[in-house]
């Protein structure tokens, strides 16, 4: 593996005495159209520095919102830097150009993209850098290059011993030209890479010292609450701000199109005041299909939609042939199965509250938030003002939770629209409530799944057919391709199983709920329809599940190995059933990892569910930091166990949701955790994602499982909609 000359850029801060090289840093574009399997690579300029303190800093414009990238990036640079990672030093990327992805003007995270996009490019300028100090020392020393050794920061003169700092080099480095060709170290010789390497961020976090959206103070500031109005697409029509300024502490009644935000001292005098208020609202007209009838209405539209014409996404072989013969020559054995499935809306509930801080002044604004999407914040909030971007400066801090809610920049254009009528900072916080029935779901679906099944049980066709709501309409629209939403049927086209004719169709329907990106996006909820229509063939065909999948992925060994790696982990082969524990299983290909997951639990005979224990199997390719991806698959089994068992936004006629808080929308409390069993699969294959894989399977892994133990069969999200509670 090289580097070329044109693939570095060199910026050198002489006067400082610092060494700063620049990389050119791909980021993964979001999938274009249904047709296109891989993501492809565009451009970032990201930096390493070299300080005459020996301090290296690399700058990271990925938001670190616990998934560990900081490290993981840290770990890139330092194992080819020939240094102790710890001596790596992390700060986030001011928001830039030269940190945008240039297909989609944008500077952000998301789509388990971090460490695979940098992956490369990072170690790339870390031998980089280690070429130029080698240089450097060469120089000094007066012998030739060839003697010179990179050890534990320091160049090192093998023949006398001699030796020099990184720090004491990195000016005389900073004048070199960057070397024509580096050769990066082979995986034989990593010595950081793929170890389970303690977090950076984790000691700030422990003991306070780490800065989140919502520890944010500036001098003179006020905080702010707000209340939208309660159905969506609503605006302010009235309201008396005296009962509000009676409250000690209350400053400020600020009137907005769509809201009224209480400015206070302090965020419980500004809830308080905010709570003596009765504004008025307007419903949006003309009233959306939410707005109209709530879930029933929306219900009803996705089920109609299911037997409308719908374009074709994805078709490979004669499906219409295979369920004709299905039909007409029952004789030799053929059958036909056919089931529907259905999701609801989810809200991403992250555990910080969305909250932003706001400075606006005749030169510009300054904003500090927590967001996965610092460069679109900065376009949003110069588009707002009708400033220059170049005058509005974000500071991105570490974010308590994104699962792509904080993509979005609704939550730091109202606090910067309270700062410009206030007149000095504002810190506005949203109250859980708020935050619960204004974010951007996880959008609602329904889907029919159809298959013909030989008369040995082998797959013939597959059918399937989805109606939702989009989320590129409104986030991305030229990513569209006609119709077709590509986040709406991704895990149901280029499925690994092998099965003779396939069709997926699409009928997008809009139903005035607002939608987003959530942890694992169309994948989520596509691999719950898909693996548990998976079982259920493997029961109407008599056979194992794990022994009615091997086939299926004959041609695919890769999927293959991480199945069996969960089924051997689970000791599948061995039966549980007498001790009244069942398994499921379920896997999954997503951001270019694959992951599966086997469940065992035992139910009761009220139908109250234990969970006892999980073991999943997840090949990323390339694992950097083993410590960081079992957290994360342990992450993901906790988040969609909470989505599975009591996931559910229900809207009320006059498009209301009627969630509020953490008592009507549960998340999974620390009793109810199953024993997590994480095995990485090394397969040496192109680097993938970590922190949304392994979500998608958790869910039908437990549907199959419960089928297992009672006989039921689940097709809908969440289970307590079947009546099954969890213990």
């Amino acid at each position: 593996m090289d580097v070329t000359r044109r693939g570095l850029l060199r910026w050198c801060a002489a006067a400082g005495g610092v060494l700063a090289v620049g990389i050119e840093l791909p980021l993964l574009r979001a999938t274009a159209a249904a047709g296109t399997q891989e993501a492809e690579p565009v451009d970032l300029t990201a930096w390493v520095l070299i300080g005459p303190d020996d301090r290296i800093t690399i700058r990271v414009a990925q938001a670190e919102m616990g998934q560990g990238v900081h490290t993981s990036m840290a770990m890139l640079v330092a194992e080819e830097l020939e240094v102790d990672w710890r001596s790596v030093r992390v700060e986030t990327a001011p928001v830039g150009p030269e940190y945008e992805n240039d297909l989609l003007g944008a500077q952000m995270t998301g789509s388990s993209s971090s460490v695979r996009a940098g992956f490369r490019p990072l170690r790339q300028a870390g031998a980089a850098a280690r070429e130029m100090l080698r240089q450097a020392g060469a120089r000094s020393f007066g012998v030739p290059v060839e003697e010179c050794a990179a050890r534990d920061g320091r160049i090192v003169h093998v023949g006398s011993g001699r030796s020099l700092t990184y720090g004491e080099l990195a000016a005389a480095a900073a004048t070199l030209p960057p070397p024509e060709k580096i050769a990066l170290k082979e995986p034989a010789a990593w010595t950081i890479i793929g170890k389970p390497v303690p977090r950076l961020d984790t000691p700030a976090k422990v003991d306070g010292s780490a800065i989140f959206g919502i520890d944010v103070r500036v001098p003179g500031m006020l905080t702010g609450a707000i209340r939208q109005s309660p159905a969506f697409g609503g605006k302010l029509s009235a309201v008396d701000d005296a009962p509000a300024l009676q409250i000690r502490g209350v400053r400020r009644v600020v009137k907005l199109e769509r809201a009224v935000v209480v400015l206070a001292d302090n965020y419980w005098a500004a809830a308080k005041g905010l709570d003596a208020l009765q504004p008025a609202w307007t419903p949006a007209e003309p009233p959306s299909l939410a707005g109209r009838g709530g879930s029933d209405a929306i219900d009803a539209a996705l089920r109609e939609a299911l037997d409308a014409p719908a374009p074709v996404v994805d078709e490979a072989g004669d499906v219409d042939a295979a369920f004709r013969g299905a039909a007409e020559a029952a004789a030799d054995g053929a059958r036909r199965i056919d089931a529907a499935f259905e999701v609801p809306f989810l809200a991403h509930a992250a555990m910080e509250p969305l909250n932003a801080t706001a400075r606006v002044t005749a030169q510009g604004a300054e904003v500090w938030t927590g967001t996965q999407a610092p460069g679109p914040t900065r376009k949003a909030v110069a588009e707002l003002l009708g400033i220059p971007a170049a005058n509005v400066a974000v500071h991105n801090t570490y974010l308590g939770g994104g699962f792509g809610r904080r993509l979005e920049t609704d939550f730091v254009l109202f606090a910067v629209q309270a700062a410009r009528t206030a007149g000095r900072p504002v810190k506005l916080i949203w109250s859980r409530e708020e935050d619960m029935r204004h974010d951007f779901y996880r959008p609602a679906s329904k889907v029919r799944l159809s298959a013909v099944l030989a008369e040995d049980g082998t797959p013939r066709a597959l059918l399937a057919r989805v109606a939702s709501p989009s989320i590129l309409t409104r986030t991305a629209p030229a990513l569209m391709t006609g119709e077709i939403d590509s986040t709406s049927i991704e895990g149901l086209v280029f499925i690994p199983y092998a099965i003779g004719s396939t069709r997926v169709e699409y009928a997008r329907r809009e139903v005035g709920v607002p939608v987003g990106f959530w942890r694992s996006v169309g994948h989520s909820q596509n691999c719950f329809f898909l693996e548990s229509f998976i079982d259920e063939l493997a029961h109407e065909a008599g056979r194992d599940p794990v022994d009615f999948r091997r086939p299926l992925l004959a041609s695919d060994k890769r999927v293959r190995n991480v199945l069996e790696t969960a089924a051997t982990g689970a000791n599948w082969s061995s039966p549980v059933a007498t001790s009244g524990r069942h398994r499921g299983i379920a896997m999954h290909r997503s951001f270019g990892s694959i992951a599966a997951c086997v469940a065992e639990i035992s139910v009761n005979a009220d139908h109250a569910v234990k969970l006892h224990r999980f073991t999943c199997a997840l090949d990323c390719g390339i694992a950097v930091n083993l410590d960081t991806i079992k957290a994360q698959v342990e992450g993901s089994v906790a988040f969609a166990l909470s989505a599975a068992f009591f996931g559910e936004i229900g809207v009320s006629d006059g498009g209301v949701v009627r969630q509020s808080n953490f008592d009507d929308y549960p998340v999974l409390r620390l009793h109810q955790m199953p024993q997590v069993d994480v095995r990485i699969v090394e397969s040496g294959a192109r680097i993938g994602g970590v922190g949304e894989p392994a979500t998608p399977p958790v869910a039908p892994a437990v549907a199959n499982a419960i089928h297992a133990a009672t006989g039921k069969r689940l097709r809908a999200l969440p289970f307590a909609r079947s009546g099954f509670t969890l213990l």
